[in-house]
């Protein structure tokens, strides 16, 4: 039997919401106590990216920087040529677009073994708005050469991605959100970079979803199952490198296929299926996903519905899908 023949969504129960920058730093901090190698890093957002236990337990290792990311990239691959594994923590929109020459040649290009921790994420940002609030930093970082791209959808997952990260040697862009989600992935399962999570099989469309749209998208195939459409779903957690393999099995089967994100259209997740997809198996295709806008302040389940970013918006993209519109 494969393993996932034994999961059924309806198992996939929330837990508590739990934000899933609190899941970085339970990882982080257990990674403190059993990596002396690893180090972090922050432009004064300790709190923020919940390395205050870290920092307490790891005095010596833990470096702020102030407000200054490319300062502390720098530091960072500094700290790898040493043999450190260094954690850099910023919000996602200040420590990919203030600092993409650092990351790409004093990282990348050098491929220096920095994790770069990325918090406060996607619209669910809320109320800070649009300055602060980044929908293209997938995109961004997964055209850089040598970059491991990682959007966990959970806290559980987003602390087994931490640990991960730390033992792959390479540049990794490690991203995550402020707002508590549903907290439904078991806290035993096996974080494996590149390697999709199949949460359900079925035969009539696919839904392929990462970050916190993997929450909406259990919901919305939970929706189309009790409909008797039945949904192929895949959690995506590392965008690059991308399980080629499981989409393509996936869509090769249902020939119909959905991908759900909190991000641009441009440069995310359903762009690089489809570009897979156009080499292997072409197929009808709906992108939950924003389309080429800012963001705007307001609260976060606000924001996911007025920007079609819920279970709602992918029950109707799936309907239209099947219907051939």
């Amino acid at each position: 039997m494969k393993l996932w023949e034994t999961f059924n969504m309806k198992k996939y129960i929330n837990t508590g919401n739990k934000d899933t920058r609190s899941g970085f730093g339970a990882g982080l901090a257990e990674l403190g106590r059993t990596n002396s190698k690893v180090v972090a890093l922050t432009a004064d957002l300790k709190g923020s990216l919940k390395m205050d236990e870290f920092a307490e337990e790891n005095p010596d290792r833990f470096f702020e920087c102030g407000i200054a990311e490319a300062n502390m990239i720098g530091m960072a691959a500094g700290l790898a040529i040493d043999g450190y594994i260094p954690f850099a923590g910023s919000f996602a929109n200040f420590v990919t677009a203030r600092v993409m020459d650092q990351i790409r040649q004093s990282v990348c290009y050098s491929r220096t073994n920095v994790k770069i921790a990325a918090s406060h994420a996607g619209i669910t940002l809320g109320e800070d708005g649009a300055t602060h609030q980044t929908l293209e930093d997938i995109g961004v970082m997964r055209m850089l050469p040598e970059m491991v791209v990682i959007n966990p959808c959970d806290y559980n997952q987003t602390k087994a991605a931490t640990i991960a990260a730390a033992a792959y040697y390479g540049p990794v862009y490690l991203r995550f959100g402020r707002p508590g989600v549903p907290n439904f992935t078991p806290a035993d399962q096996k974080f494996e970079i590149g390697k999709a999570v199949k949460l359900n099989d079925g035969k009539d469309l696919t839904i392929i979803a990462t970050g916190h749209l993997v929450w909406e998208a259990i919901q919305a195939a939970e929706v189309l199952e009790e409909a008797g459409i039945s949904v192929d779903l895949l959690n995506i957690h590392t965008i690059k490198p991308l399980d080629e393999k499981s989409v393509i099995e996936s869509v090769r089967k249902t020939r119909k296929v959905i991908v759900a994100e909190e991000h641009l259209i441009a440069g995310g997740l359903g762009e690089l299926v489809a570009g897979v997809l156009a080499r292997t198996c072409p197929a009808p295709m709906k992108f939950i996903a924003i389309d080429d806008k800012f963001g705007q302040s307001g609260k976060p389940g606000e924001l996911m519905k007025a920007y079609g970013l819920d279970a709602d918006h992918i029950v109707a993209a799936a309907h239209e899908l099947l219907n051939g519109r």
